[in-house]
């Protein structure tokens, strides 16, 4: 019965043709390689696989496994991760370095998942990178995305240092860091969506530490902070004399980054002239230093990010859809917080370890629930800045739920009069009015007054700002 069923799934996948028995014959009764230490969880993989109608063979070890792979040919490896001796990764790294092996798919299993194996698997070329225990469903949808899956060649890489700011162990981090992966082990260029405080440089760097251009610059630019006017100049560099205030030649962001990662942070942020000089430069390869002068050669990879919809933007015309595919050629999308609710206490731990290694603060269980029930508008930066502030100013060593105070409760608390506190008893439009010039105070207070940093808290262009700050009698 069970060969029936295999049989009929089969012929959904592969299409008819006078290959069609060969390839039906070596999916229904495929050979899977087992590394595995841990001998219980080897013989249970094993006779799942052999119960799912196919062969398992299994070694012991990395070293094993490379041997048995000499004398079989196995259609899928699922290989440990922490094995003594030869790691899993290092097997990845043998089978995918082998001629005669390089397009074997790999899964890496392991029990202790985190943001640097699995972005150093999957740039390696895993197939997949999975958390033990593998449930009986979950194993045979592995089985046949893989067999039913053609062969590719991965492309290998030197291994890159730890990224531990990727911290977290929830299923939409596990995706994005697969994504880390994959980006890592190519030069096309990235684009990263994501809600304000999501992480998407921390995302950037991951990709570039990771990649073949780990020794070569990273180099930030945050489009919104720079005025439109100014932003070629910083890119692309100017001649002395360009301009007024040009007192001395300035080489660019672009060749500061050479052999590296230009990271265009808010790219949905840059106007539609600056977008066009962009998109020349992505086609040719080349830049032109404002004022003049000779038209020079860059080897950089492009990464960029915003939080807007670029693909409202694009059909609204206010971004240009050429440099949008341009850069679009692999997304990576950054969940929220609220979407990584497993995530939360492991970051808020962690941040306050950051803030006081030698003694951190702890949370009661009480504030730990609030935690978890708080929607995180500023996502992972609001929760990083609370941790801090925590540190900080609570004297005892536990943290209580009556010392959080979220930004959310800061605007329904008193604030600058006694009006405030009724804010939620107003009409839409006069609350709608209170509420954006409490926003801008705040972000105004909480960058010191540098109207680029608060623009960048809140969102938006400084253009933008400047207009509500006038709007609302605080331009001065």
């Amino acid at each position: 019965m069970a060969a029936r069923v295999l049989s009929s799934s089969c012929r959904k996948i592969f299409p008819r043709n006078d290959n069609r028995r060969a390839r039906l014959d070596y999916f229904a009764m495929a050979k899977i390689l087992i590394a595995e230490d841990d001998a219980a969880f080897r013989a249970s993989l094993a006779e799942t696989i052999v119960d799912l109608g196919h062969e398992s063979i299994a070694a012991a070890s990395g070293e094993e496994a490379l041997t048995l792979l000499e004398k079989n040919r196995a259609a899928l490896a699922l290989v440990d991760l922490r094995m003594r001796g030869m790691d899993g990764l290092e097997v990845l790294r043998r089978i995918k370095s082998h001629p005669a092996h390089g397009d074997l798919p790999v899964v890496i299993l392991t029990a202790f998942a985190d943001s640097a194996n699995t972005i150093e698997a999957m740039k390696l070329g895993a197939f997949d990178h999975l958390t033990k225990p593998i449930g009986r469903d979950d194993l045979a949808a592995l089985l046949s995305r893989a067999l039913a899956r053609p062969r590719m060649h991965a492309q290998t890489a030197a291994p890159a240092g730890r990224d531990d700011e990727l911290i977290g162990f929830s299923s939409p981090l596990r995706e994005v860091q697969k994504l880390i992966g994959v980006a890592a082990a190519s030069d096309a260029s990235v684009l990263v969506f994501g809600e304000t405080g999501t992480g998407k440089e921390l995302v950037a760097r991951a990709i570039h530490q990771h990649s073949q251009r780990a020794r070569r610059p990273f180099v930030p630019v945050n489009c919104a902070a720079i005025p439109s006017e100014l932003l070629e100049s910083e890119l692309f560099g100017h001649v002395r004399g360009a301009f007024t205030g040009a007192l001395a030649s300035r080489a660019g962001r672009f060749r500061e980054a050479g052999g590296g990662t230009l990271f265009l942070d808010e790219i949905g942020d840059m106007s539609l002239s600056m977008q066009a000089k962009l998109l020349r430069v992505l086609q040719d390869g080349m830049i032109t230093p404002v004022g003049g002068g000779s038209a020079e050669k860059v080897n950089v990879r492009i990464i960029a990010a915003t939080h807007r919809d670029l693909v409202a933007m694009v059909r609204e015309e206010k971004f240009r859809e050429d440099l949008f595919y341009r850069l679009n050629v692999l997304a990576i999308a950054l969940p929220s917080l609220r979407e990584r609710g497993a995530d939360i206490l492991v970051l808020a731990e962690h941040f306050l370890q950051r803030a006081a290694p030698d003694s951190p603060k702890k949370l009661s269980s009480t504030a730990a629930k609030a935690l978890l029930e708080h929607s995180w508008p500023g996502n992972v930066r609001e929760l990083e800045n609370l941790m801090r502030k925590l540190s900080l100013t609570v004297r005892t060593p536990v943290i209580d739920r009556g010392d959080l105070q979220f930004d959310v409760d800061l605007i329904v608390a008193a604030g600058p009069n006694q009006g405030e506190r009724d804010l939620l008893d107003l009409e839409f439009y006069p609350a709608i009015a209170k509420l954006e010039r409490m926003l801008l105070q705040r972000a105004l207070a909480q960058s010191a007054g540098n109207r680029a940093e608060a623009a960048r808290r809140l969102g938006i262009n400084r253009q933008l700002l400047y207009a509500k700050l006038k709007e609302h009698g605080l331009e001065h």
